[in-house]
């Protein structure tokens, strides 16, 4: 009867220590809250908080912001399309520390069995739609699947808005051989994933669960708190065969490779920038989700206000490519040299078709906190 007597004094103690902590918790919570916020709210953001402290992985936490959008005014190379400069506003957000390699871009092909673009037959009454009227159909042996692959020219080149003269459609080229129809992704797996079009992107994030970054996203985390600065680094040209995998010689001549790399180079074969993001100047160009207009930043400039999380154009325009939709895509590539469009400035931007893939365009993914949490 005597221990009876005690186990049940025993269990009276315990179930009020656990009241105590109960309300103490409670207590905790409740002194977090205010008029307008509610428990389930609190607990979101301790959930939110812990993810942003450890975010997924391969990926940062960029935080909100304010930037201004466009080239800096030192900045000698800077193109009309780049200016004016304009104040943005953006949330925070999940970015990829690197671009999307190889092995990456593999495993959602191994899991989904999804074909690029490049490995598609083509279909010319689809294609002729991004044509001028009346173009010719090409003969079927050249209407193959392919990509365009960088050719380097024999000689100089007086005119460097021939783009022809360096690219070339190669058949057989896409990502798992992106060197030539014979090459292969031995000893790639780090590179970032090439010959990708705007629709392959989008499917790798759907599969994964992220997105695309807009234009603005893409800028204010290059920047890397780096609020009035050409590169990323600095403004110091000198320092770019350290920090950038780009064209250093005569374009499209001679490559010194003075920055170690020919085509693409491994991922984190360079210094970050401040958020700890890799390549956000040259090794590959980047897909953002924004539609290539060349107006759109005077449009912006013209409201003369902050512009919270734009989304970028509600159109593409370009009139030297009237017949193409095109995508903004950033950071440059390793093509990119003083004398051509030194397009590993932070600002540069340049518009791409939905079904063009190409040796030196790529991508990174992000995410905010809501996509992870739903």
């Amino acid at each position: 009867m005597h221990n009876i007597k005690y186990i049940s004094f025993a269990i009276i103690g315990f179930l009020m220590v656990l009241a105590c902590k109960e309300k103490k918790d409670k207590a905790n919570i409740a002194n977090q809250i205010n008029d307008e916020t509610t428990i389930d709210e609190v607990v979101s953001q301790k959930i939110k908080d812990s993810l942003i402290a450890n975010p997924p992985n391969g990926m940062l936490w960029i935080p909100a912001g304010s930037f201004l959008q466009g080239a800096v005014p030192q900045d000698k190379m800077a193109m009309s399309h780049e200016k004016p400069l304009h104040p943005v506003s953006v949330d925070g957000f999940f970015m990829d520390i690197t671009e999307v390699t190889n092995a990456e871009f593999s495993k959602f092909v191994d899991e989904t069995d999804y074909i690029t673009v490049a490995e598609r037959e083509i279909d010319w009454e689809d294609m002729k739609k991004q044509l001028p009227e009346g173009t010719p159909k090409p003969h079927d042996s050249i209407l193959q699947p392919g990509s365009l692959m960088f050719k380097k020219t024999k000689s100089s080149v007086p005119n460097l808005y021939d783009f022809s003269q360096w690219w070339r459609w190669s058949i057989g080229v896409n990502w798992r051989h992106p060197s030539g129809p014979d090459s292969t992704l031995e000893g790639k797996d780090n590179h970032p994933v090439v010959h990708i079009c705007y629709e392959d992107a989008q499917a790798f994030c759907k599969w994964a669960g992220k997105r695309l970054p807009t234009e603005a996203e893409w800028e204010y985390a290059a920047r890397g708190n780096k609020t009035s600065t050409t590169y990323f680094w600095g403004d110091d040209r000198s320092l770019l065969s350290k920090m950038a995998n780009s064209w250093e010689g005569e374009f499209p001549v001679n490559n010194t490779l003075e920055d170690g790399f020919e085509r693409t180079a491994p991922v984190k074969a360079y210094s970050p920038n401040n958020f700890g993001l890799y390549d956000m100047a040259g090794n590959v160009w980047e897909f953002t989700s924004d539609w290539y207009n060349m107006n759109y930043y005077k449009e912006l400039a013209a409201r003369n206000a902050q512009v919270i999380n734009p989304q970028g154009a509600d159109k593409a325009y370009n009139p030297s490519q009237p017949y193409s939709q095109e995508k903004v895509i950033k950071g440059g590539s390793f093509l990119c040299s003083d004398s051509y469009c030194a397009s590993y400035r932070i600002s540069s931007r340049m518009g791409t078709s939905l079904d063009s893939s190409a040796e030196h365009v790529g991508f990174r993914t992000v995410a905010t906190l809501d996509m992870l949490l739903n």
